[in-house]
């Protein structure tokens, strides 16, 4: 299969990512492959020990931001499935964009904030190199809409 995977973390900044994403569906008659990384990297910054009911709540949110995404890809008329990971973020995008020989990664830039992104602006262009290098998977960059206030 050759699709194009496009990650997401839900909220209104995967709108954009989403949407190019059909776009470029729409453009190549690509399937679209969502994907939704429950990470539990945080918690070894505390002494909680509810980590299993932590990775049930996040995975069921990710498996609703999912349907949310693939309903927008229906009402587009672009075939889409979603799927959810637990691990490190960056290995699970290069690990599913294998296993579906992406043609396209959409990725959604991150946004200069007081809030630490998962990605940088710098580790970000060295992943995208990295990940280029190797799946050979386009990656294609969507920039955050500017706030209007």
């Amino acid at each position: 299969m050759t699709a194009i995977l496009c990650p997401v973390r839900g909220g209104p900044e995967s709108q954009p990512t989403i949407q190019r994403a059909l776009e470029l569906a729409k453009e190549t008659s690509l399937e679209v492959v969502f994907l939704y990384v429950v990470n539990l990297d945080f918690l070894t910054h505390t002494a909680s020990s509810r980590s299993k009911v932590i990775t049930q709540e996040l995975t069921q949110l990710g498996l609703f931001i999912l349907d949310a995404a693939q309903h927008r890809a229906d009402l587009a008329g672009v075939a889409s499935k979603g799927e959810v990971r637990h691990g490190k973020v960056m290995e699970q995008i290069k690990e599913l964009s294998a296993e579906i020989n992406a043609r396209y990664i959409v990725l959604g830039a991150p946004r200069h904030e007081r809030e630490q992104n998962v990605f940088e602006r710098q580790q970000m262009t060295a992943f995208f190199d990295h990940l280029k290098s190797e799946t050979g998977a386009e990656i294609v960059l969507v920039e955050p809409i500017a706030d209007e206030n």
